[in-house]
């Protein structure tokens, strides 16, 4: 008896003992509005309170930041950890000459990056040929190894058997392959494999560059598609598409999917369906943007070749259309920490400030199912940054980081 009543009075003076912190700033958003003056009170990894800052209660702890905006922590919709800009190395020489082992250190450093970049979650779209490094480098961020965002990972990614690279090579010579090949019936087998290595969703690319002349073209049929979205979902998970022709776009909406990954070939149909379906669009603008300056010779001072202008001419149509777009930008083609480019396109593209702000913060969190993040609010998770100036008159301030917090540990201030 004696022993219970001493553990109850211990616990009580721990949990009365809990470090308060308050963050105010000029702005605050909350993942939907923007705000004046407020600030919140974080106990332990959640917010306790939110509000005009002269509201808010005492606190062991406070950092105020006179021209700073307060906003969730921002969740980058496409990233590739495992992978860096194709201009200081080609994806096939990453893929077939680079060790798993450099790759996966290579990798926790690039998550590390994001984090301080101020992207407390990442979706993460394939190890492209590192089998399951993506996994374990989730796992040694959550075992406190090393630092770096929440991560969702997609392990290996199914491609058509024929489909992926690398290609080019003697045909009796098998080469390891960016994502792992899958057909028919055995398509269950490869989708209940990669739960059991313990990815949280499933990537499948409903089209590739393997047409005739090296065009993009559908892989999988309609039946395929419904196959993995299906045996994916009894265990709770979903699928998400690389896509960018418009019948693989159709296929892999009417399939199930959760997100169309590049979407350049959209057309209004097909936009109107993914609308009707909820399916969301993943534009990658600024992976585009990189590799028209890698393998074009594109100076940014041109103008825009053909390839940026179909691309432009697809967000405009998508912001018409009306289709949910959440922000990622496919960062690893571009640097990591490089993140806000993607939301930078976004603008220049024609979407409002405000409206890439809710991109990369509620929405994403509401599409991507991650709870209790993307907002500012009470009983929330204390995933937080501060940055200098106000985003929603200049994106670009959102290179400017001044604190970032996670899960209530503070990274960066």
């Amino acid at each position: 008896m004696r022993s219970i009543l001493y553990l109850t009075l211990v616990l009580a003076v721990v949990i009365s003992s809990a470090q308060r912190i308050k963050i105010t700033a000029e702005r605050l958003f909350d993942g939907k509005a923007m705000k004046s003056d407020w600030g919140v009170i974080v106990e332990q990894n959640v917010i306790v309170e939110i509000g005009p800052a002269d509201k808010l209660g005492a606190a062991d702890q406070a950092f105020n930041y006179p021209d700073g905006t307060i906003m969730p922590g921002m969740i980058e919709g496409h990233s590739h950890v495992l992978l860096y800009p194709y201009n200081q190395m080609d994806w096939n020489d990453q893929v077939l000459k680079e060790s798993r082992s450099l790759r996966a250190i290579r990798g926790g450093q690039a998550a590390t990056k994001n984090l301080y970049a101020g992207f407390t979650s990442i979706r993460d779209l394939g190890s492209e040929g590192a089998g399951y490094a993506d996994v374990a480098i989730k796992q040694s961020i959550e075992l406190g190894i090393i630092e770096g965002p929440r991560m969702l990972v997609a392990g290996r990614a199914i491609v058509a058997t024929g489909s992926y690279g690398p290609k080019g090579f003697h045909p009796d010579f098998d080469v390891p392959l960016g994502a792992e090949p899958a057909d028919g019936q055995n398509l269950i087998t490869v989708t209940r494999d990669q739960i059991g290595k313990g990815v949280d969703f499933i990537k499948v690319y409903a089209d590739y560059r393997w047409g005739p002349n090296e065009e993009a073209m559908p892989t999988f049929s309609l039946e395929e598609l419904k196959m993995i979205v299906e045996t994916a979902a009894s265990s709770g998970r979903v699928v998400v598409a690389h896509a960018a022709t418009e019948e693989g776009m159709r296929r892999a909406t009417l399939a199930g999917v959760q997100t169309i990954e590049h979407g350049t070939g959209a057309t209004d149909e097909v936009l109107q369906l993914m609308k009707e379906n909820n399916v969301a669009l993943c534009p990658t603008l600024a992976a585009t943007h990189a590799v028209t300056q890698y393998f074009d010779g594109w100076d940014t001072r041109d103008p825009e070749p053909d390839r940026l202008i179909q691309k432009r001419k697809m967000f405009e149509r998508a912001l018409k259309s009306g289709v949910t777009i959440v922000a990622g930008g496919d960062v690893g083609v571009f640097p990591h920490g490089e993140n806000v480019r993607e939301l930078e396109l976004m603008v220049d593209y024609g979407m409002e400030e405000m409206e890439v702000l809710q991109s990369v913060t509620s929405v994403n969190a509401n599409v991507f199912g991650l709870e209790k993040l993307g907002e500012l609010k009470k009983d929330y998770l204390a995933d937080i940054i501060v940055v200098n100036g106000d985003p929603s008159k200049t994106i670009s301030n959102l290179y400017n980081i001044q604190l970032v917090m996670k899960d209530g540990k503070l990274y960066k201030n």
